[in-house]
């Protein structure tokens, strides 16, 4: 007899208790541990992975909300800029653009010479926004052009340089600027 058959026989009492003991104890591994392991390791997944959805809606919700808001406030924006910015009707745009051109023009050492009126009709019928063009003349030198240019952007009157000319027939005398405006000014409600 072998060392291993005397000892499975003398304590078989023992082993076999042991043995089912062991093959109880892998069937209970194989049977509930292990699916019950893996049910919960899919649990968690399913959690973090729900986690992560509530994250990217929680982040879509604030990023409507912005935009929400964004919106409002381009909407208050363009109606301060519709009712207070822009002329009510032509004879305030020309009202702007008359006083308010050779009071910077005077302002920056700029003489006036010439000033020139257009309506251009706008060719969106459903448009809510006329056009006064205004083609104006001045003389001055070099430092003055800049500095009126300069006094016209920062003013808070709405005028648009279309244009500019510079020009000079005789280098003793002023430079003459040829300046092609416009600004725009709110129509009634027949487009007029």
């Amino acid at each position: 007899m072998t060392l291993w058959k005397r000892i499975l026989t003398e304590k078989r009492a023992l082993i076999i208790p042991l043995a089912l003991g062991v093959i109880g104890n892998i069937a209970a591994y194989a049977l509930v541990v292990y699916p019950l392991g893996v049910k919960t390791a899919g649990a968690a997944d399913r959690a973090a992975a729900a986690a992560q959805a509530l994250k990217a809606a929680e982040r879509d919700q604030a990023a409507a909300r912005a935009l929400v808001v964004g919106k409002s406030r381009a909407e208050e924006e363009l109606s301060t800029f519709y009712d207070k910015v822009l002329p009510a009707d032509l004879s305030s745009a020309r009202r702007l653009t008359y006083a308010t051109l050779p009071s910077l023009a005077r302002k920056s050492n700029v003489k006036f010479l010439d000033r020139h009126y257009d309506v251009e009709r706008n060719p969106n019928k459903s448009s809510r926004l006329g056009i006064l063009k205004v083609r104006t003349q001045w003389q001055c030198d070099y430092e003055s052009f800049r500095q009126f240019i300069y006094e016209l952007e920062s003013a808070p009157a709405f005028v648009i340089i279309d244009d500019l000319m510079l020009s000079q027939s005789d280098p003793s005398k002023p430079l003459l600027l040829i300046m092609q405006l416009s600004t725009y000014y709110r129509l009634g409600t027949n487009g007029n």
